[in-house]
């Protein structure tokens, strides 16, 4: 049997579980496992500047791809508790990810060594496991049982903690008869479906609420498969948004309280049947209950049985990977359609279209300083359906759910529950590391940039280039609207004059400065004429130079983004398009009125 250092048993198991890429820093309670990564070869490392950076890089990571898991690698003490937002982000959307902390010795766990801290015990609410390894001929059963737990049932992140004397002792491992558990995941069975599928084909306006669970299952294509056959309309939440294409006829527009369009809201209060599949019924989805649930049925699919019932009480619940469920509501309602049992949803679907054609919000504004509107207008002109957007939250990453356009699945790349300030820029170089040749646009606010902005560095040290769309308005933009109710204006300004850049005037920070004195490039827009043009000479200096490019819009202080505590009740803060110069950018399907379906059938809103 080989002899071998636990850490280097541990590296055997991470490469045999489809390990190939790992972010983090380095430390002295670590280092026996960096040396066995280096002995090891085989891994890819990219170094952080902070540890949540290296969490954040590791779900973005694991976000891009399916079957994607990030990892990431911190010593003892403060690097598993900067870790934690991590864990909570990826935790509340189901993601997996591996963080892996060093120790004090096990001699030295109770005695307030030097950064020994019981991260297990902080960890354990966020996790699916978090343990301490004590002995070391446990550590390859650790890691083995860490990947089955984080592939099995609901996704999630996983912890593990080495103390150092753990990593150096030497223990018997064979690594070429090593073996990944079996993934365990519940399948709904065949009655289920059909009961389900029954309740849908009696209702007369039924929609499809489609989650990040199908994106996490990969099966967005038997999503689109199964609406299609049924003819049903999809409402995707803000985590399934890709699942369906945006310009698919029967892409009927998310709902929610922020990031919605006003077309998705209107079809949802038109309903009157709810078909959820691998979604967790998020309260800025649905609003008020009452409001949301009044007059129509609800079946719920998810993984976790706990989400049954969890948020409401559904009419029929499924647990279900959403995978399995949408294999069996594709080939029944198929064998239901050959058999002329399927109801005729044309009218239906015309309904919805004809919403989508009428209610948009306008996107067009000539203003200096720039209307935020108008950026994603131009985004949406100069990036196309390929592009992997990546963004966390503010009222930036509001305006792009109600403006931008998505096509595909784990293209729209966003925290959705835990909304961390600052991850954006360390989960857009995961996803450049998950997929090098991909577009990559990250888009903030000027205080989500400012929160982890060294992790650009990073991207300029490793070659990891994406066009990084900042919109300034200096104001922490959210929580002033927030405000409002309080009618005050209070902590919220980040406009100072800056002694070194008076041509900014109020805006304060020179992110182009701090950008270019970190490796990478950056541009600034004050027109909106001119944004276009930057996006363009962006990716040019992308490609040019591979390092992150940081495309700087100037906004006007004070805008206010629709939303409302109610679906029926979104304020609406600015003019609302009512011509095809009013919103040029904005996409809807043909109604299907013969029958067709699919994007190629798909025309420009509105007409003059």
């Amino acid at each position: 049997m080989p002899r071998m250092t636990a850490a280097r048993a541990a590296v055997e198991v991470l490469k045999r579980e489809g390990v190939s890429d790992a972010f983090g820093i380095p430390g002295a309670a670590i280092n026996p496992l960096y040396a066995a990564m280096r002995d090891s070869g085989g891994i890819d490392h990219v170094l952080a500047r902070h540890v949540e950076g290296a969490s954040h890089m590791a779900e973005g990571y694991t976000r891009t791809a399916a079957g994607n898991i990030g990892v990431c690698i911190g010593t003892s003490g403060p690097a598993g508790t900067d870790m934690i937002t991590g864990l909570y982000s990826a935790s509340a959307d189901s993601i997996p990810i591996l963080c892996i902390t060093g120790q004090a010795p096990r001699s030295r766990l109770h005695k307030e060594d030097f950064q020994a801290v019981d991260i297990p015990s902080i960890a354990k609410p966020l996790t699916k496991m978090a343990l301490t390894v004590l002995e070391p001929s446990q550590v390859p059963g650790a890691f083995q049982r860490a990947f089955h737990e984080m592939r099995s049932g609901r996704p999630g992140p996983v912890l593990i903690d080495l103390p150092l004397d753990v990593q150096q002792s030497e223990i018997e491992f064979d690594p070429d008869t090593y073996e990944p558990m079996p993934v365990h995941r519940p399948s709904a069975t065949r009655a289920q479906i059909e009961k389900a599928l029954g309740m849908l084909c009696r209702a007369e306006r039924p929609l499809i609420v489609a989650g990040g669970g199908i994106i996490n299952a990969d099966s967005s294509d038997l999503l689109v498969s199964f609406a299609e056959t049924v003819g049903v309309p999809v409402v995707p939440t803000l985590m399934g948004w890709g699942s369906i294409p945006d310009d698919h006829e029967l892409m009927a527009g998310m709902a929610g309280l922020q990031t919605a369009h006003r077309y998705g809201n209107a079809t949802l209060l038109e309903s009157d049947f709810v078909l959820g599949i691998g979604n967790r019924w998020a309260n800025r989805h649905t609003g008020g209950l009452e409001t949301y649930t009044r007059g129509r049925t609800f079946v719920h699919v998810d993984i976790e049985p706990t989400q049954i019932g969890r948020v409401f009480a559904p009419d029929y619940g499924i647990t279900s990977d959403a995978g399995a469920a949408l294999e069996l509501f594709a080939d029944i309602a198929h064998e239901w359609a050959e058999q002329g049992q399927l109801p005729d949803r044309r009218a239906w679907v015309r309904d919805c279209a004809e919403r989508k054609e009428a209610l948009h919000r306008r996107t067009h504004f000539d203003n200096v300083p720039i209307k935020p509107q108008r950026v994603y207008e131009e985004m949406n002109r100069a990036f196309g359906p390929e592009t992997r957007y990546v963004s966390s939250i503010g009222l930036s990453q509001i305006a792009a759910a109600q403006f931008l356009h998505v096509y595909r699945p784990r293209h729209w790349i966003n925290c959705g529950q835990a909304g961390p300030l600052g991850w954006t820029v360390p989960a857009a170089l995961g996803v450049c590391k998950a997929d090098p040749e991909a577009t990559v646009v990250a888009l903030s606010g000027d205080y989500d940039l400012q929160f982890l902005l060294e992790e650009l560095a990073v991207g300029a040290q490793f070659n990891l280039p994406y066009v990084h769309v900042v919109v300034n308005n200096s104001y922490l933009g959210l929580i002033r609207q927030a405000q409002r109710q309080f009618d005050m204006d209070y902590c919220v300004q980040l406009s100072f004059d800056n002694i070194n850049t008076p041509e900014l005037g109020a805006y304060g920070v020179d992110h182009l400065k701090v950008a270019e004195g970190l490796g990478c490039k950056a541009l600034r827009v004050t027109e909106p004429d001119q944004l276009l043009p930057a996006f363009d000479e962006a990716r040019k200096l992308m490609l040019e130079y591979r390092v992150p490019v940081l495309v700087e819009a100037i906004l006007e202080r004070v805008t206010n983004i629709s939303m409302g505590t109610e679906i029926d009740g979104i304020n609406e803060f600015e003019d609302l398009a009512t011509t095809l110069e009013d919103a040029p950018t904005s996409v809807v399907p043909q109604a299907r009125q013969d029958g067709a379906t699919g994007p190629e059938h798909a025309r420009p809103a509105l007409t003059d």
